[in-house]
């Protein structure tokens, strides 16, 4: 069946909030050797895609401009170099933009195969979240079984992947999050206890539940007004994971001395920049070590809500409102 020649894409108006958001016919990408183009059936909605919309996250050099980090949908087309991908396989891939359109043309090594059981909306929850927790959390972070680890933002895409992956590789997990019902979800996900940041002090209710002792890994996406905070409950040889800064990225008239005194690591990385090489090896990674898990039920996706293509703004005003838990996602 011929591919058209052109699709419905989500474009960027000019910078600024969810209304500048809108649907445009734009010719179909065309794939390099080493890449695929997707017919996507869904794509997920992440905070870079709202920092992209206001003007304040631009795409890497080569990347699509248009907005989208994640989809999943079938191989239409496949590069001569895009093995083991072939047309009809079906797809869940970590984009370098552009899955906020009918088709999306994705680097070979950044695809995975849909799990056993699992729908395009479920797979297309997948990428962004567990590449970044993957890389953080277990690469970076070196948490291990035994271990234990506190996650801000637990009840966010990546926060409910973090605790359900970090417990099913067998460290005990601990939250926090914005509201009871939050902090609710992420026990119900395997947290070992979850802290409403609005109500209680994190440092104090992670130094009680662990007496004293503090946790070997800390996943923040607060920054700044947590720097000191986040070292006051590491234990020795903990480890600080940086992977945005929601509260800002400068710290000032900060004391380093904890890092020397406990042997403290403090790290983080973005994954958009990397290369495709790195990504692939994460990739493999994934499908070792994960999709296992996913395909077992062990682990699965929380999805919080579905839109249209076209209703787009509405799920950026979601994102936005802080309200949901787990992924947003859009169907096409």
């Amino acid at each position: 069946m011929a591919l058209p020649e052109r699709m419905t894409a989500i474009t960027v108006t000019a910078p600024g909030g969810p209304e500048v958001l809108a649907p445009a016919e734009l010719p179909l990408p065309v794939p390099q050797p080493d890449e695929v183009l997707i017919r996507v059936a869904a794509a997920g909605v992440n905070r870079p895609d709202i920092q992209q919309r206001k003007g304040l996250y631009p795409p890497p050099p080569g990347a699509s401009p248009l907005l989208g980090l994640e989809a999943a949908g079938e191989v239409v087309e496949a590069g001569a170099l895009a093995a083991p991908w072939s047309q009809g396989d079906r797809v869940t891939a970590l984009c370098n933009g552009g899955a906020y359109a009918e088709y999306c043309a994705v680097p070979a090594a950044q695809c995975l195969p849909w799990p056993a059981g699992f729908d395009a909306v479920k797979a297309a929850a997948l990428p962004e979240a567990l590449f970044t927790v993957w890389a953080n959390l277990f690469r970076a972070g070196r948490l291990r079984a035994g271990e234990s680890a506190l996650v801000h933002g637990g009840s966010s895409g990546i926060g409910t992947t973090a605790i359900q992956l970090g417990r099913a590789r067998g460290a005990t997990m601990y939250a926090t999050a914005g509201s009871a019902e939050k902090c609710a979800a992420c026990l119900r996900l395997g947290a070992a206890a979850a802290i409403d940041y609005h109500t209680q002090d994190f440092v104090a209710e992670i130094l009680r539940l662990t007496a004293d002792r503090g946790v070997d890994v800390v996943l923040d996406i607060v920054g700044a007004p947590y720097m000191a905070k986040n070292l006051r409950i590491l234990a020795r040889d903990g480890r600080l994971v940086l992977i945005a800064f929601q509260g800002g990225s400068k710290v000032e008239k900060f004391d380093f001395l904890p890092v020397m005194t406990r042997r403290l690591t403090i790290t983080g990385s973005t994954m958009r920049p990397r290369t495709t090489a790195e990504k692939g090896t994460i990739a493999g990674e994934l499908e070792a070590e994960v999709w296992p898990l996913l395909s077992s039920g062990t682990i699965a996706p929380m999805i919080h809500a579905t839109f249209r293509l076209a209703d787009v703004s509405a799920a950026h005003r979601l994102m936005e409102a802080g309200t949901h838990i787990g992924k947003i996602v859009l169907t096409l």
